[in-house]
């Protein structure tokens, strides 16, 4: 089935990251699959260039936020490596 015109129209400012990132791997996978008229896949294409903005904006915001919360009293920053906890 082609890219559901749900997901195409869903609202960008209320999409969090988890839900543009799963949004952008769903639109890959339906386009790997060479299934989509070339009309689908340039709508899925413009879409996915509008998710990963978003997703890289968040990524960009988070990472401002850190580097705020880890700032040291002489107003320089510690910059540690981020270490993953194993789940």
């Amino acid at each position: 089935m082609s890219v559901s015109k749900k997901k195409v129209s869903t609202n960008k400012n209320k999409l969090n990251f988890e839900q543009s990132l799963a949004e952008l791997d769903d639109l890959v996978t339906h386009m790997e699959q060479g299934e989509l008229t070339l009309e689908e896949t340039l709508k899925s294409f413009e879409r996915g260039i509008e998710l990963n903005k978003m997703c890289q904006k968040a990524l960009d915001e988070a990472e401002q936020r850190v580097r705020i919360l880890t700032e040291k009293e002489d107003d320089k920053f510690e910059v540690a490596p981020f270490e993953e906890n194993d789940q």
